[in-house]
């Protein structure tokens, strides 16, 4: 199996692509402004015995995105997991005060950027008769958290292209999915104060946040042959499941 994973050179992503390596996959991941980091995850699964690659890909510049898939090669498996976080942070600017071109950007590489993505992906899929693609969500889509209006309504446009893509695709053998991360322990959140963590676990029902680990777990779950008929479905991961955690 071939797996295209964007945003995989930190975080969630470069989880992911380790866990896909450990099951024999043959992994591209794609990165932005993380050349350097790319490339060392690139030779970890080599000295692992793994497969790997990476290439440029950015999702404000819609004219990468359909090279950097065809650079990759034949795609089984997608994980759209880069986004573009923009500069709202909770609390930092009321919502009337959000400039227009933040909209804009955010929705542009977010939302069109990711449906271009799987434009350039699907046909092949559609050809081969088998393709997963996992989409990588957020609980302030569904939740809501102060402040970032034009990225939680971005994520929450993945969920509504998931499920028409189900659709569309279903009978030619592709199943489309939503992986929804809750606050997940991954280098981005360290700043996060400790005492907030807790209290944010306290009201999950395994008392622990996930991990990038536990979340590449899903994915590889939902975007793998295991997968024999789940599609245009929101799975939540556990640290979802304590809900409106809107102390940050």
């Amino acid at each position: 199996m071939h797996v295209l994973i964007t945003g995989g050179s930190s975080g969630i992503g470069a989880a992911t692509a380790l866990a896909y390596a450990a099951t024999g996959a043959r992994v591209t991941i794609t990165y932005n402004s993380g050349a350097d980091r790319a490339a060392a995850l690139v030779k970890r699964i080599e000295a692992d015995g793994g497969q790997a690659a990476a290439v440029h890909l950015d999702l404000e510049d819609h004219a990468t995105i359909a090279p950097a898939v065809a650079q990759a090669g034949p795609v089984d498996a997608l994980v759209a997991n880069a986004v573009r976080w923009g500069t709202i942070m909770p609390n930092s600017i009321p919502f009337e005060e959000v400039p227009a071109a933040e909209w804009s950007a955010a929705l542009h590489a977010n939302v069109v950027g990711n449906a271009l993505l799987v434009r350039a992906a699907l046909p092949g899929m559609r050809r081969r008769g088998f393709g997963r693609i996992v989409f990588v969500s957020s609980g302030a889509a569904e939740e809501g958290l102060p402040g970032p209006g034009p990225y939680g309504t971005a994520k929450m446009a993945l969920h509504g292209m998931a499920r028409a893509l189900a659709w569309e695709a279903g009978r030619d053998g592709i199943l489309v999915n939503v992986a929804v991360a809750g606050l997940t322990v991954t280098e981005a959140e360290r700043p996060v104060p400790a005492h907030v963590l807790d209290e944010i676990a306290a009201r999950t029902p395994t008392r622990r946040l996930s991990t990038a680990e536990d979340l590449a777990a899903l994915i590889v779950f939902l975007g793998s042959a295991a997968n024999r008929n789940v599609t245009g479905e929101l799975v939540r991961d556990g640290s979802n499941a304590g809900r409106s955690s809107h102390v940050i």
